[in-house]
């Protein structure tokens, strides 16, 4: 039987091999004869795990001294509310950039605990384009930003000056190209979207940020606790840890970030390209602001959506259903999407034209 083509927006497409080697750890982990999913999260086995899931992020991402890695559950939605907890004083201000549905929970979740100033918005074109031209307040207690759109299509392509911390949501492009850890205070991840399958959540935080709000803060939601109790405060989401870590293992063989990026940046022009020449389709958000990871268009004709499906469907091509707030069509191409598989859509593509 031929290949499916997985463009899921996520949970995300995973190398082959890792979910091979995933799925004999369930089984039978480092020849223990027992499960991965059943033996002690503080024994020395998956500690190792945990140990060598965050050595990978720091030299993978090339963190520097001074910045701690932890992983939690709850994803990156958790994460809205705790990044408040932590970051946001009494009288202080979070300042937020809304560019989308997750931004705008962030901002939701952090305005139960204080004061929010949205510094800008693109809401008014259905979150198709990233603002710019914003200024930065200077007695913001942070900065708060969503790097990559899933559902929109959008993605910052250069990060602001930010003389204030600046706090980074980098769930879908994070691992996908390159960037300067030191630019930021706190960046987070759910780890669906680019690096493992769902029930774990990356944060890497600049360690001197916290401690400062003076507010009581919930054991579970203390980032100051995690990072002492090295991410087993309580049971880790153990089979989300390993899973990460056996694709951030590929991810080195492969070359790293500067490689990936090389791939992901081909894969991005190849499915553009297509969009912007053929003429039964078109892009939904502006150009200079398109997402290496995730392209959303539009049929001109959506009368043809039902063939183009069932073209989609013969070439074994799934998950190109845009999100219901946008419509359309949405190809999410993460880092795990070979070149080939974008290959596949931009033939199906060119071929209905015909």
């Amino acid at each position: 039987m031929s290949k499916v083509h997985n463009f899921s927006a996520g949970p995300c497409i995973l190398p082959k091999e890792v979910l091979t080697k995933a799925s004999e750890a369930v089984i039978n982990f480092n020849n223990l004869d027992l499960s991965l999913i059943e033996i002690s999260h503080r024994s020395k086995d998956f500690v190792e795990v945990m140990d060598w899931a965050t050595s990978l992020v720091k030299e993978l991402l090339n963190v520097p001294e001074g910045y701690s890695v932890i992983f939690l559950q709850g994803g990156a939605s958790t994460q809205f509310l705790m990044v408040a907890y932590n970051l946001l004083t009494e009288n202080g201000t979070g300042a937020y950039l809304n560019t989308g549905t997750w931004a705008s929970k962030a901002i939701k979740e952090a305005e139960i605990l204080g004061t929010v100033k949205v510094l800008a918005s693109s809401e008014d074109k259905n979150f198709n384009y990233i603002p710019k031209g914003y200024s930065i307040p200077l007695d913001a207690d942070y900065l708060h930003i969503t790097s990559n759109n899933t559902i929109f299509g959008t993605q910052v392509k250069e990060f602001p000056e930010c003389p204030v911390t600046l706090v980074c949501d980098m769930s879908s492009d994070i691992f996908s190209r390159k960037i300067n850890v030191s630019d930021f205070g706190l960046i987070y991840a759910g780890a669906q979207k680019n690096m493992g399958p769902a029930g774990a959540t990356m944060v890497i935080i600049k360690d001197e940020i916290l401690g400062k709000v003076g507010r009581a803060i919930p054991s579970m939601l203390n980032y100051q606790i995690h990072i002492k109790k090295e991410s087993m405060y309580n049971t880790p989401p153990v089979f989300a840890v390993y899973v990460s870590m056996l694709t951030l293992e590929w991810l080195k063989d492969v070359g790293g970030v500067e490689a990936i990026q090389k791939v992901n940046n081909a894969k991005a022009e190849l499915i553009y390209g297509e969009i912007d020449r053929n003429p039964l389709f078109r892009g939904i958000v502006a150009e200079e602001d398109r997402s290496t990871m995730n392209a959303t268009f539009v049929l001109e004709d959506e009368s043809m959506n039902d063939a183009f499906n069932q073209a989609l469907s013969d070439a074994r091509i799934n998950g190109l259903k845009g999100h219901r707030s946008v419509g359309g069509f949405r190809a999410s191409m993460y880092n795990a999407l070979p070149l080939e598989s974008v290959q596949v859509l931009v033939d199906v593509m060119s071929n209905f034209r015909q």
